[in-house]
């Protein structure tokens, strides 16, 4: 009781593979009960179906977007807690399932902010980016079976041809697949593996026209292809959530992170937080704009950077502008100019 005011239970859930910890914390801040629940929907709905709306905290994890979509449709108030950013989480001396379950429950009905929340993308979005994950492994695995045949190649005196995974087997098989035994094996499965990406390409090329339009705007900027611009649109889903464009760079983990206590304020390292596929696309874009890439006012911003801190810092720089363009052309569907900014500091000059 607060102010004389009686506050609701609060439940915390430390999710698990196949069983999940749920502690109920009543109003006066005690716990209730205590119990494990399979971590299915037919366990939720057996064990936590008939419980009246409340507050639920989660901790986020493979299983928390179906589970805090069922909990929110169930009427309850759901949180989805980052745990390993709350250091009496993630470094107690005391950490089982039960504990993290109590702990989540205690931050939860002390202010939610500290949990630092969570928001999972909606289902059809969550749908639509295993398409880009599935083809993201695909090319992994064809990488991974070139770069085995080229070193096996090289236990035997034998240098296979230089070139791209993408090209790999065609050329092979111009070149002979009979290098060593079982070579034939690798080039045929890197085959398939092409047919496969191709034809995930051109779903997602689909889906992109049919479903996400407004990729075309992000696809205006040189450097950025129909994968960032996918990947972009489905990690954000929606672009009001931001209400500065700026804040997009610390999302996607391209903000630099802070150790600052007194007169000390060490330069540290970006702080990789968000979507790791994203932010390797986007850094990717960045080494394109810096190096192949036309004049424009990311490109300018860039080489600025490398004389004075160098291509990696450079490019991590420029990755970060370009989130922040992307998400502002995404929100005033204007058309991109490349050269936007130096016009506009030219007209300065010479007024």
């Amino acid at each position: 009781m607060a102010n004389g005011i009686t506050m609701p239970p609060t439940i915390g859930i430390d999710l698990g593979d196949e069983r999940s910890e749920v502690c109920v914390l009543g109003g006066d801040g005690e716990v209730q009960k205590r119990f494990s629940v399979a971590t299915t929907r037919a366990g939720f709905e057996k064990k936590l179906g008939e419980i009246p709306a409340t507050r639920v905290v989660v901790d986020v994890g493979t299983h928390s977007p179906w589970v805090s979509r069922w909990l929110a449709a169930q009427g309850h108030e759901v949180i989805v807690a980052n745990a390993r950013a709350v250091r009496s989480i993630a470094e107690s001396d005391r950490k089982t399932d039960r504990n993290d379950a109590e702990q989540l429950a205690r931050l939860g009905r002390a202010d939610p902010k500290l949990l630092h929340p969570i928001r999972h993308r909606g289902e059809a979005a969550q749908r639509d980016r295993m398409l880009l994950a599935v083809r993201d492994h695909l090319v992994r695995t064809r990488v991974s079976y070139v770069l085995q045949a080229r070193g096996l190649a090289k236990g035997l005196g034998e240098r296979l041809p230089r070139c791209k995974s993408d090209a790999f087997a065609q050329r092979m098989r111009r070149e002979g697949t009979d290098v060593f035994p079982a070579m034939d094996v690798l080039v045929a499965s890197v085959e398939q593996l092409d047919a496969h990406i191709a034809e995930l390409d051109e779903k997602l090329e689909a889906l992109a026209r049919s479903t996400y339009p407004e990729t075309l705007l992000l696809r205006q900027v040189c450097g950025v292809g129909l994968l960032t611009a996918l990947a972009f649109v489905l990690t954000l889903e929606d672009p009001l959530r931001f209400a500065r464009s700026r804040t997009v760079g610390s999302f996607v983990g391209l903000t630099v992170r802070k150790r600052q206590s007194g007169t000390r304020d060490p330069a540290l390292r970006i702080t990789k937080a968000g979507d790791q596929y994203l932010r390797r696309l986007l850094l990717q874009c960045a080494h394109y704009v810096l190096t192949h890439g036309p004049d424009c006012d990311l490109r300018r911003f860039g080489e600025k950077l490398i004389a004075r801190h160098g291509r990696k810092k450079a490019a991590v720089a420029v990755a970060r502008k370009l989130a922040v363009l992307l998400h502002r052309l995404w929100i005033t569907g204007e058309a991109y100019e490349p050269l936007y900014q130096a016009e506009r500091n030219a007209l300065r000059t010479a007024a």
